[in-house]
């Protein structure tokens, strides 16, 4: 689930477990479902300064590779080839 803060003015969301969330004016963020029922949430989201949206579904749909590029984990930076074995 995602929150987006619809003030002009930084938030603190207070999550289950004494966890906060920091939104800044404009900014989204993800929580989950169990913590949009915390009391002091709840009270923001009626109180119509932090909006809820159910992206989250959506986005997990399809493909988790957003765009080209190798999908393997490239470490180190020359990408030349080191050689092995005997010479």
């Amino acid at each position: 689930m995602d929150v987006t803060n619809k003030t002009k003015k930084p938030l603190m969301l207070p999550l289950p477990g004494s966890k906060k969330l920091f939104l800044g004016p404009g900014r989204t963020g993800q929580v989950t479902p169990k913590a949009l029922e915390h009391p002091p949430l709840k009270a923001l989201i009626e109180a119509g300064e932090v909006g809820v949206t159910d992206s989250g579904k959506n986005a997990q749909k399809g493909g988790s590779s957003s765009g080209g590029g190798s999908s393997g984990l490239r470490i180190g930076g020359t990408g030349a080839m080191r050689q092995s074995g005997d010479r």
